[in-house]
């Protein structure tokens, strides 16, 4: 009997521990959407003018 309680109670802790495939699988889709969009924001011109603008400074000041 106690073995069979025993039994239950660790398959009921089981359960909970760590994430699934499927939930695997939807943080991995939803890093690669964050990732394209940080890319299309860094690539964008404005923000390449914005940054070429912050490096010229820097190596003006720099001498």
């Amino acid at each position: 009997m106690r073995a069979i309680q025993t039994a239950v109670r660790q398959l009921r802790t089981a359960r909970d521990k760590g994430m699934s495939t499927a939930e695997y699988a939807v943080g991995t889709i939803a890093a690669a959407a964050f990732a394209g969009l940080l890319f299309k924001i860094v690539t964008s011109p404005e923000v390449k003018t914005l940054l070429l603008g912050i490096i010229k400074k820097a190596l003006q000041l720099a001498g």
